[in-house]
């Protein structure tokens, strides 16, 4: 996937056509979408072209249950804009933006949604869309965020890694901890695997990290704000790419200029952009952190399915 364009003005005719709707009529899935099922899919792929020679890909993982339902629609309603045109303005030529939706694995139907790479408006907005918000969740502060970190690792396959030899980025956003392990048994179902034991998070985190450039976005403006527990154990996986952020409207300036800057903006030149308040809270969230080391995705590091 990844052909088309993205367009500003078709994109403001979409999201001013959104304004007045309410979500469950702009997501209209009741259920988990086939096309967004992971079961049984071997690769989604972020391929240069002609049309984009250096795709950058970068997957969004949303947390869909409860509250949280209210940042892909805030997405549709004008953040999508902000998100992909920042990154367009500031070094990322040629964005490929996957959505992801992510649940609890041990209570919804649809832990894990899986769109695709995607560069022009109406098929990032089409894949957005198609996203179940489910809104359900454990009642517990945990969610399955690590889900989105398996299939980055097992199940992408993009040129920006394995003919530049550079790292992709992964943002998961929710307001709670990550479960610590998820079961086989659970994967045989979720993913189709025909042999699968348990693997803890931490592990799959370190296979993401291999292609990937991992960030978790902390929504702290929720029940769990400021909440040590939750933010100290994502701090304790991520250190300073575990980003807090206090106005979860901010989502989209976080993401587009966190990719920016690491892929050679200013960070002054980013923020400008945006009014007073706005940057000040994305420099407060930002990580000061450079792009990691990468192993070499041709002799070394492959992960064993």
């Amino acid at each position: 996937m990844g052909g088309g364009s993205y367009s500003s003005d078709v994109y403001r005719s979409i999201s001013d056509s959104f304004v007045n709707t309410d979500r469950a009529d702009i997501f209209k899935s009741r259920k988990l979408d086939k096309s967004m099922s992971p079961k049984g899919v071997l690769f989604r792929e972020a391929r240069d072209s002609v049309e984009h020679p250096e795709t950058v890909p970068i997957i969004i993982g949303l947390d869909v249950t409860g509250s949280m339902g209210i940042i892909p629609e805030q997405l549709c309603k004008g953040k999508l804009g902000t998100l992909i045109e920042t990154m367009l303005k500031h070094n990322v030529a040629h964005p490929a933006v996957m959505f992801t939706a992510i649940g609890d694995h041990y209570f919804d139907n649809a832990p894990l949604q899986i769109g695709q790479y995607e560069s022009g408006t109406e098929q990032l907005v089409q894949w957005l869309t198609t996203v179940f918000l489910e809104s359900g969740g454990g009642g517990q502060d945990m969610e399955s965020y690590m889900l989105a970190w398996l299939f980055a690792a097992r199940h992408t396959s993009i040129d920006h890694f394995e003919v530049r030899n550079k790292k992709g980025y992964l943002f998961t956003i929710g307001d709670e901890r990550v479960h610590p392990v998820v079961e086989g048994k659970f994967l045989k179902e979720l993913m189709g695997y025909e042999k699968a034991e348990d693997i803890t998070s931490e592990e799959l985190l370190k296979e993401a990290q291999r292609m990937y450039e991992v960030f978790h976005i902390h929504a702290n403006s929720t029940g769990y704000r400021n909440n040590p527990s939750v933010i100290g154990s994502w701090k304790d996986l991520l250190g300073e790419r575990a980003l807090v952020l206090d106005d979860h409207e901010m989502v989209a300036e976080l993401i587009s200029s966190q990719v920016s800057i690491m892929e050679g903006a200013n960070i002054a030149d980013v923020v400008k952009d945006f009014d007073a308040s706005t940057a000040d809270a994305i420099t407060k969230a930002l990580a000061p952190v450079k792009p990691g080391a990468v192993t070499n995705s041709k002799t070394t590091g492959a992960v064993e399915l």
